[in-house]
């Protein structure tokens, strides 16, 4: 069950809100570990796994709303609650994660990311 005191939005309306051209764009963070986003992933996605999370936090931008996806949704609720506690009040739960997300037919990457595939902009 998600926690109704984290904002959290549908990987439909994350999808539009990332295809906007509106400014600020905003940044698709994916909190899963590498080996996971190796397997699948949203492009342009910045990858900051859970596991150091609090070590990379301030590296994520103020200036754009940030929406947080991991597999199913349970990591990033954790990651999204985190930064609005930490200075971040326009972060965002991605509801079903990348699992949600690719049954919806929305667009993946597969194998073995590019260089800097995943790095924050």
């Amino acid at each position: 069950m998600t926690d109704p005191t984290i904002p959290a939005i549908s990987v439909t309306e994350t999808a539009e809100r990332l295809a906007a051209t509106t400014d600020p764009r905003p940044l698709l963070v994916d909190v899963r570990e590498q080996n996971e986003f190796a397997l699948m992933r949203v492009e342009g996605a910045a990858l900051v796994p859970l596991s150091g999370f609090a070590a990379r936090f301030e590296e994520l931008p103020h200036d754009r709303p940030l929406l947080l996806m991991c597999a199913a949704g349970g990591r990033s609720a954790r990651a999204t609650e985190f930064l609005r506690a930490n200075g971040y009040p326009d972060a965002t739960n991605v509801t079903g994660g990348i699992t949600a997300w690719n049954a919806a037919g929305l667009p993946v990457r597969t194998g073995t990311p590019d260089t800097s595939e995943g790095d924050l902009p």
